[in-house]
């Protein structure tokens, strides 16, 4: 695994893409911060940029470097939840513009998987994660329905876990610096 972390971490270092397994499903990523890495994989799902991605943060202080606020309900939320789950958040910071909703919100879930704790907790930075998919079309279960043009579209892929079934994608809920809680997908 160190080894895979060490190649995943020098592409995304030199504003590459990577296709890697997820807490959920197979995801593209770059790292978060880096405005032209985000445009990439825009560009690689055929997807406008007004339809925000979400990023992976390895732990609760990496969270509240990028969220000027974070609820403190989103503590719970992320404590309770049986499954991985997005929170949408108010007012980010330090991360690309073009990662940032129009409504200047950003989705971040707290990554579960082991592989991915690591890998972002040495990168020191959030990665993005979006399905490995062009968009509007159907999200693959496993790596081996990957389209091609999305294995030849990134710069490095992950050689973990290719043989396993990934569960559904993650819930996601928006939590509004007013109080307000919205699940947006169970």
């Amino acid at each position: 695994m160190t080894t895979e972390i060490n190649k995943a971490i020098a592409v995304l270092k030199n504003g590459g893409l990577i296709l890697y397994p997820t807490d959920t499903i197979w995801g593209i990523g770059c790292d978060a911060t880096n405005e032209a890495a985000v445009s990439k994989i825009y560009a690689l799902k055929n997807r406008i940029d007004s339809k925000a991605l979400i990023c992976l943060v390895a732990n609760d202080a990496m969270l509240e470097r990028h969220i000027t606020t974070v609820p403190e309900v989103a503590y719970d939320i992320i404590d309770l939840a049986t499954k991985p789950t997005t929170i949408i958040y108010d007012a980010p910071k330090g991360i690309a513009k073009n990662l940032i909703a129009a409504d200047n919100t950003l989705g971040v879930r707290l990554a579960s998987d082991k592989f991915c704790q690591y890998l972002i907790n040495k990168f020191k930075k959030p990665i993005v994660s979006t399905s490995a998919n062009i968009s509007g079309e159907a999200t693959p279960k496993k790596f081996s329905e990957i389209q091609d043009v999305i294995l030849k579209g990134v710069d490095y892929v992950v050689n973990l876990h290719q043989e396993t079934t990934n569960s559904a994608p993650s819930t996601i809920i928006k939590l509004g610096n007013d109080g307000t809680v919205k699940v947006i997908r169970k």
